[in-house]
């Protein structure tokens, strides 16, 4: 645990029972959302979490925030273990970590306005006694994320995408947290909102002094507002480094495979560069394979070892995490991908 660590996980895991019988009280299997994830977020930084659908980031935000109850490891926020908090306690600590949801529609009650929904969680937190003082607050908090005053009078419905994903930040800014968890907070807007949100977001950041845990599947959207950035494949954390470096000397094969996969906007570098194609489908989690989890579609797959051993998140450079045993291998070109799984852009 570094000394500027506000949040720690250690060896998180979230197991979900699968449950059968005509009562479901038989416990016949776990689905292995999230198995054995450790990593850290500085104060003030943005930790950009990614991954495809189904591979547990979401479930880690949710474990961090105590909305899903982690089945082991310890999560540690300033100092304090999460699992050792109850009742009064933990819902103090929550008003210090906020949530922005993926869908700022079903995540907004449309039966309430603006400005219930805004002074609902300063009330629970006992934020409200002075109304001059919470008109002020709610006023500030709309300024602060562009919307107008008389917005407040208003209703979810009557707001666009964007303005009700600020709703959203408002809300989650009312009750002056130190830690945001945004869970795709642009995914569900049009690709011209999602730069104003996310450069919102970043302001934000500078003004009230925030943390983010940013967790997305877009790595464009990751890149351009992390510090550093991890990298999930089936529950587990596979890479882990500052956004640039990443970005520049991605060192797992799942990662470089998703870099492949975006597009580069100048057409005579996208059409010199090979693509990695992933051979399969994502596994199901309740049948996770054994050895490395991404053995069953790498590209460089070495079978003794790959198919039997789970390789550790070593550092190889300094802040650079990677859980590949070939990873020093891969990127001194001693081992090749199979020829079937790398195609140009022109075959592809």
């Amino acid at each position: 645990m570094t000394d500027d660590a506000l949040v720690t996980l250690e060896d998180v895991k979230v197991h979900f029972p699968i449950k059968r019988g005509i009562v479901l009280d038989r416990t016949v299997g776990h689905v292995y959302a999230v198995d054995g994830v450790s990593l850290t977020v500085r104060k003030g930084e943005t930790y950009g979490l990614v991954g495809e659908s189904g591979c547990g980031k979401s479930t880690l935000g949710r474990a961090l925030l105590r909305l899903v109850e982690p089945t082991g490891g310890r999560i540690v926020f300033d100092g304090v273990d999460l699992a050792t908090l109850k009742g009064e306690r933990l819902r103090r600590m929550r008003r210090r970590m906020q949530m922005v949801f993926q869908d700022p529609l079903s995540s907004l009650d449309p039966r309430q306005s603006v400005e219930s929904l805004l002074v609902e969680g300063m009330r629970a937190h006992g934020l409200d006694t002075d109304r001059e003082r919470t008109r002020a607050r709610l006023k500030e908090l709309l300024a602060a994320v562009g919307l107008p005053e008389n917005a407040l009078r208003r209703y979810p419905h009557e707001f666009s995408g964007g303005q009700r994903q600020r709703i959203g930040i408002a809300r989650a800014l009312a009750l002056e947290p130190d830690l945001i968890v945004a869970d795709e907070p642009v995914s569900a807007l049009d690709v011209s909102v999602q730069a104003q949100v996310l450069n919102l977001l970043e302001e934000l950041q500078d003004e009230f002094g925030l943390t983010y845990l940013v967790i997305a599947h877009d790595l464009a959207v990751v890149r351009h507002i992390s510090d550093r950035i991890g990298v999930m494949y089936l529950g587990s954390l596979v890479e882990e480094a500052g956004a640039d470096e990443l970005y520049e000397q991605p060192l797992h094969p799942y990662t470089r495979a998703l870099l492949s996969a975006v597009p580069v906007p100048d057409p005579v570098v996208e059409d010199s560069r090979e693509h990695l194609l992933l051979s399969g489908d994502l596994p199901s989690p309740a049948a996770p394979p054994t050895g490395c989890r991404f053995h069953t579609r790498c590209p460089w797959r070495q079978e003794t070892r790959c198919d039997t051993e789970r390789p550790p998140l070593r550092e190889l450079t300094e802040g650079h995490r990677v859980a590949c045993h070939y990873a020093e291998d891969i990127l001194a070109g001693r081992i090749t991908p199979r020829s079937e799984q790398t195609v140009s852009h022109g075959q592809g």
